[in-house]
């Protein structure tokens, strides 16, 4: 099949371009949020293929798959045909509801002509999705290999714009946690982010690493930190529990559902949170096995392998 999609959510499309098909990726001269093309910092299979809009009008396309609202009318003008009328759609929402956790209406809910498709079972029940067909198809990791080291007695935390995000993010947990495990910071946006808190440089670390770099940082922190209070399942948690990170996590969304009770601590309590960076800290071999547990479980749950299964079947019913 030829797949149009668009370059929105680096991680995730890595994985699902890794399936049997030809994705048709939109480009423009300036490379913006609706034209950025080929990724620059993941590595993509040559069957990723950039098309321009003028392109798009001419190509033969089997299937759109759709992120955000407005692509259903940048499909009609740039291709001529209406997803889910002239051409079978679906649309992915990669996020929780965010102006209210239980009466977000979804922009397609009114529609029964183009599938909604979640990355958690958490978004699914929390968006209101009318209409719409919907599913589940949980996130896929590319298997980065067991990298942790544990050797830096830090913790890891993934976050791109923490100052600006706050709150949602759990910027605001962070000078309270890296008094119990100095952190290191890794995302866009973070520069500054020590002084933003008003912690000193050793308990507030920061790194804005490509793709390539980041991984084997991560995994040379004793574990990783999950913060966020509201938002999907963060890529970057189960990435780390690929590496053979123990985590220790905020029990909100998914989190719970992903994280078993002997891969780490997930707590809603900060006293519980702090004790468990304490521990890994401090215990350099209880680390290893939970992050070896983490590793197991991730493994048998979020699989790339099973990921491509599950849109492969889904994708056949869509354009059959």
């Amino acid at each position: 099949m030829n797949i149009l999609i668009w370059h929105v959510h680096g991680s995730w499309l890595t994985s699902f371009v890794q399936g049997p098909h030809t994705y048709l990726v939109p480009v423009t001269p300036d490379r913006g949020p609706d034209g950025l093309g080929r990724a620059r910092t993941w590595t993509w299979p040559a069957s990723v293929v950039e098309r321009t809009p003028e392109e798009l009008r001419d190509s033969e396309i089997d299937l759109v798959v759709l992120q955000r609202p407005h692509e259903i009318e940048l499909t009609h003008a740039w291709t001529g045909r209406r997803p889910g009328r002239d051409v079978p759609a679906v649309y992915v929402e990669h996020n929780s509801p965010h102006d209210t956790p239980v009466d977000t209406v979804h922009p397609v809910a009114g529609r029964t002509d183009i599938p909604l498709v979640h990355v958690t079972h958490f978004n699914r029940l929390m968006w209101d999705n009318g209409r719409a067909p919907t599913s589940v198809v949980e996130h896929g990791i590319i298997d980065p290999g067991q990298l942790w080291t544990g050797t830096e007695p830090r913790a890891a935390v993934v976050v791109n714009e923490p100052v600006r995000r706050g709150r949602t993010t759990g910027t605001d947990l962070l000078p309270h946690l890296a008094r119990a495990a100095p952190l290191h910071v890794f995302g866009m946006g973070t520069e500054g982010l020590a002084r933003h808190l008003d912690l000193p440089p050793e308990l507030c670390r920061t790194s804005e690493l490509p793709q390539n770099r980041l991984h084997p940082a991560m995994a040379r922190c004793r574990v990783y930190l999950h913060p966020v209070r509201w938002t999907s399942l963060g890529l970057s948690l189960l990435e780390a529990m690929f590496l053979g990170m123990p985590v220790v996590a905020l029990g909100t969304t998914e989190v719970r559902e992903a994280v078993p009770p002997d891969a780490g601590v997930v707590s809603n309590r900060p006293d519980v949170l702090d004790d468990a960076l304490r521990h890994f800290l401090a215990d350099a071999a209880y680390a290893e096995r939970t992050g070896n547990r983490a590793r197991a479980a991730a493994r048998a749950r979020y699989g790339v392998q099973r990921f491509l299964d599950d849109w492969e079947r889904l994708m056949k019913e869509v354009t059959r």
